[in-house]
């Protein structure tokens, strides 16, 4: 389980690689969605989840699920999608200023002024 959950990891960040180093605006939006959500799985995974475990001791000393990952995993999400919202308006800013959002038209376009 732990080798399936490492290459989910590393699938996940390759596939967030390969879009950030496309031409398209939108497909770098799917990048960060993609960062974020494997950036959140290494946190998670980082706490050595244990099934059916619950989050704090009862004083029998049995097994306990490390509350801090899910916490800060939580933010994360949450700054994760004001990220991927404010990036995303400024993509839809760009495009109605520019009418493309592909970064090589807007290279070869001449500067309007």
């Amino acid at each position: 389980m732990t080798l399936t959950y490492a290459l989910l990891v590393g699938v996940l960040f390759g596939v967030a690689l390969y879009l950030l180093l496309g031409r398209s605006l939108v497909d770098k939006i799917f990048a960060l969605i993609l960062l974020g959500y494997a950036a959140n799985l290494v946190v998670f995974g980082s706490g050595r989840l244990v099934r059916g475990a619950p989050p704090l001791l009862d004083g029998a000393g049995r097994a306990m699920a490390d509350p801090l990952p899910q916490a800060l995993v939580l933010t994360a999400i949450v700054i994760g999608f004001g990220l991927v919202s404010f990036t995303a308006v400024l993509i839809a800013r760009l495009h109605q200023a520019t009418g493309t959002d592909d970064l090589d038209d807007l290279e070869e376009r001449p500067d309007e002024e």
